[in-house]
């Protein structure tokens, strides 16, 4: 199973130039690792990797995972998908494909490598859900035909894969399930509801809540999840998730807007348009299982979390308005 040379580590990052991906890798190389970072660059973006060039234990390679990829590792970290609305529901079969055939050849080279595997997951595999809130021993509650379902069920089947490969060929696997999680290289044109109250805040625009607002979401720092991957990845084999990684404060996203507003000293007002199809009205883990087996929990608190990440989008305005 292992490469690992003198203790460290050569790890495959897919999705790695991603918001998620390029935190992953940064903590992986401060830890000593090698890393692999392997992206098709649809949604992830080399700026977030530009601190890392010259780096002697990072490797970039442009690749789509919807392919097979031969490399040697120790570990695999499989973040690749688009995670946003705007973008996954751009070219619904390839992020179908992306989910399922991702799965599939990260599970394959995990087999032939015997080594550890962690699947990106998602709360979505819950749907719009009628358990609240959610556990993972939820099943959810998913339209199999709608907008959102080559997102939804795409990482549902990759669930199935992994726990297939698992049974079937005895393959060390870590499934972590995320809730709404931001911080600083969120994609400013992601559509996601943090990055777009921020946005549009500081830049005095009207604020756009779908429906009334009185949907609720838990939202979890970018710090806190990456602490939650690294500690499942760690566990022994019989820890094989899913786990739920998100933070159980509960939000409406009236509350958010409002928060932001006031963060921002913004003069925004705000604004309603119509619910899209299947947006879950609720959104909140149960985390007992992640304080259980990984003795993890979130520390920072939204306020907090949203001043680092406002303070990240208003210097990357402020450079865009720069003159060149």
């Amino acid at each position: 199973m292992a490469r690992e040379v003198y203790g460290r580590r050569r790890v495959l990052v897919t999705g790695g130039a991603g918001f998620l991906g390029s935190h992953l890798i940064d903590r992986l190389l401060d830890r000593g690792d090698e890393v692999l970072c392997a992206d098709n660059l649809f949604t992830g973006d080399k700026r977030n990797l530009d601190h890392l060039h010259g780096h002697p234990r990072f490797e970039f390679i442009r690749h789509d995972v919807s392919f097979p990829l031969y490399v040697e590792v120790d570990e695999i970290y499989n973040l690749a998908c688009p995670a946003s609305p705007i973008h996954y529901q751009h070219d619904p079969v390839q992020t179908t494909k992306t989910s399922v055939l991702g799965a599939i050849n990260m599970l394959g080279l995990a087999k032939r490598l015997r080594c550890r595997i962690f699947q990106a997951s998602t709360s979505e595999v819950y749907g719009d859900p009628a358990v609240h809130p959610q556990r993972e021993d939820y099943w959810g509650n998913v339209n199999p035909i709608g907008f959102r379902s080559c997102y939804d069920e795409g990482k549902r089947c990759a669930e199935t894969l992994f726990f297939d490969y698992r049974r079937q060929h005895k393959l060390a696997i870590k499934v972590a399930r995320i809730f709404n999680t931001y911080g600083p290289r969120m994609h400013p044109a992601d559509g996601r509801v943090v990055s777009n109250f921020i946005i549009q805040a500081l830049k005095g625009e009207p604020i756009t809540i779908y429906g009334d607002g009185g949907q609720t979401r838990s939202f979890c720092y970018v710090d806190d999840l990456l602490d939650g991957f690294m500690k499942l990845m760690e566990t022994p084999d019989e820890v094989t998730g899913p786990v739920n990684i998100g933070n159980p404060n509960e939000f409406t996203i009236h509350e958010l807007a409002e928060l932001v507003i006031n963060l921002t000293g913004s003069a925004s007002t705000i604004v309603t348009r119509p619910l899209p199809q299947d947006d879950p009205m609720q959104r909140q883990p149960n985390i007992d299982l992640a304080r259980e087996k990984l003795g993890w929990e979130p520390r920072v608190q939204l306020r907090e979390g949203l001043g680092r990440t406002i303070a990240y989008f208003d210097a990357l305005l402020s450079r865009d308005r720069s003159p060149s």
